[in-house]
């Protein structure tokens, strides 16, 4: 229901005679006398009544998205499980059901479970990544994510599995709430929303739409047509819809009277646009030490343009490798500043024993113009390749994190702590738009690439620069940074301009022609116009 409608019939409501009031409200008393919770018109009723086994409720602070939960649990569900992010959060949901039904009688406070007759509801936080576990095989049939851009995407998906009921007859469903993501950690539901919620989604949906959604071949979630049966790896697979439902404070009638939306109004920018305007396509809140700013990132983004530039030869690529586990090799191409779409290989497409050699002849397949290959050796799992690829008259470069730094920063000219700080502080400074001629870094408009470079955070200690470690980024995030890792990588070694591309090029053929190998015709393709 729009905000002028709910306003025209609040007015009405408002105008009634004090009888006619009185019997209405006794009307809607009876009509509801058996829901401990009615939901307001317009945007909360509809996500009432939504059928998709997967909602998200979000947008503006204040538009009833905790107390949708809460009355889905009490009206609906006969197992539920709400949780909010930390310990400390969590001990107000107890609070907010108390002030819903008016006691606390079933409620133990010790666990966060509350048993009203045969409905139960867990409440609880899930602060660390590994508390995951701590839900792991407990079912219920609502799931339910309170502020769900505080979760990490590995503790949603890992909890969501336990979705499901013994009664055939109990609807299950996954409900998620929340505000726009402000940090990195939460960029990952505008990518699972991405219909809803990222302009430049293909084939966008309205609000309340249902898609369909599995998991592909290759491990990856994919939208289908329909619920199926689908073949997926052989095997017959049963699509979930999925939708998004924008709440808004307007239709909230608890607090659009009240002056809550001064109080969000006189927010800085970014945490006004986010909660106050609910705005999805804000940029994200930069973290304290964040290495590289966002506004950079979306600059570059804006610079870039389909198809490699004319006349500029691929100067490095950079190579995330993959472990043999979860995780894919990626690839990132660059073009002197243009990085190219990000290359995936799906882990489960390599044979362990023979994953060295593979990773290799995908390597060269995407090689061009001799470009420098930059792959990553931290682990051990690159060796492997890099020995293939040497045998092959490929030039590497070994890239170890950890290990020492030898340049220094441009601006400062401060020591690094390790390759990996000097990787990730190169690419800030090649994106920094205060650079004499700005910058001229172009990426390509992917969102986890996004979220990849956005994650790190640094440290300025014994007048050195260091970078926050993968390992500690990856806990955080619930997830490995491969694309932010690789573009970082490509930019690290090789060429970084026209000119010194096109000497880097004279002398690879140089050394080609003293190797007794047919020197590379420099074309006018291979020189910027």
């Amino acid at each position: 229901m729009a905000e002028g409608m709910l306003a025209e019939v609040l007015e009405k409501l408002e105008a009634l005679p004090e009888e006619s009031k009185a019997k209405l409200s006794e009307e809607v008393l009876s009509a509801t006398s058996d829901k401990l919770w009615v939901p307001n018109p317009g945007p909360q009723i509809d996500a009432y009544y939504n059928q998709a086994d997967e909602m998200f409720y979000g947008g503006q602070a204040g538009g009833g998205k905790t107390d949708l939960i809460i009355g889905l649990a009490l009206n609906e569900h006969k197992k539920s499980l709400i949780l909010r992010r930390t310990n400390k959060e969590a001990e107000k949901l107890p609070e907010r059901v108390e002030d819903i039904v008016g006691h606390s009688d079933g409620l133990n406070r010790s666990t966060g479970t509350w048993k009203m007759g045969d409905k139960i509801i867990d409440m609880g936080g899930c602060q660390l990544e590994a508390d995951k576990q701590k839900r792991k095989g407990i079912p219920h049939d609502l799931k339910a994510f309170d502020e769900v851009s505080d979760f990490s995407e590995s503790q949603y998906t890992f909890i969501c599995a336990w979705n499901r009921s013994a009664d055939p007859d109990q609807r299950c469903r996954v409900v998620a709430t929340g505000n726009p993501p402000t940090t990195a950690e939460g960029y990952w539901v505008i990518k699972r929303w991405a219909a809803w919620l990222d302009p430049t989604h293909p084939n966008p949906a309205e609000d309340g739409e249902l898609r369909w959604y599995t998991t592909s071949e290759e491990g990856k979630d994919v939208e289908v047509d329909g619920r199926g049966p689908h073949v997926i790896n052989g095997e017959e697979v049963i699509a979930r819809s999925r939708t998004f439902i924008r709440a808004r404070l307007s239709d909230n009638p608890d607090l659009a009277a009240t002056n809550y939306d001064a109080v969000l109004a006189s927010l800085p920018e970014r945490e006004r646009l986010a909660y106050r305007d609910g705005r999805f396509d804000a940029s994200m809140q930069d973290a304290l030490g964040q290495a590289i700013p966002t506004q950079w990132i979306r600059l570059a983004q804006t610079r870039w343009e389909g198809g490699k530039p004319e006349g500029i030869p691929m100067c490095a690529m950079g190579v995330d490798m993959s472990g043999g586990g979860k995780d894919p090799m990626i690839i990132a191409k660059r073009f002197d500043g243009w990085f190219a779409p990000m290359e995936e290989y799906p882990a489960k497409n390599f044979d362990q024993k023979k994953l060295s050699q593979q990773a290799a002849g995908h390597i060269i397949t995407e090689r061009r113009d001799k470009a420098l290959v930059v792959i990553d050796l931290g682990g051990g799992y690159g060796s492997g390749t890099y020995e293939h690829l040497t045998d092959n008259d490929v030039e590497v470069f070994g890239y170890k994190g950890s290990e020492k730094a030898t340049m220094r920063s441009k601006d400062s000219n401060i020591p690094f702590g390790n390759q990996r700080s000097a990787a990730i502080w190169m690419m800030r400074e090649a994106l920094d738009p205060s650079q004499p001629g700005g910058s001229t870094i172009a990426l390509p408009d992917d969102p986890e690439l996004v979220a990849d470079l956005t994650a790190p955070t640094y440290q300025i200690i014994n007048n050195t620069i260091k970078i926050e470690t993968k390992e500690k980024v990856c806990e955080r995030l619930g997830r490995s940074t491969d694309k932010g890792d690789a573009v970082c990588m490509a930019w690290f070694q090789g060429a970084k301009d026209s000119n010194s591309a096109l000497e880097w090029i004279d002398q690879k053929r140089t050394r080609n022609i003293k190797r007794g190998q047919s020197p590379k015709v420099l074309t006018g393709r291979h020189r910027r116009m």
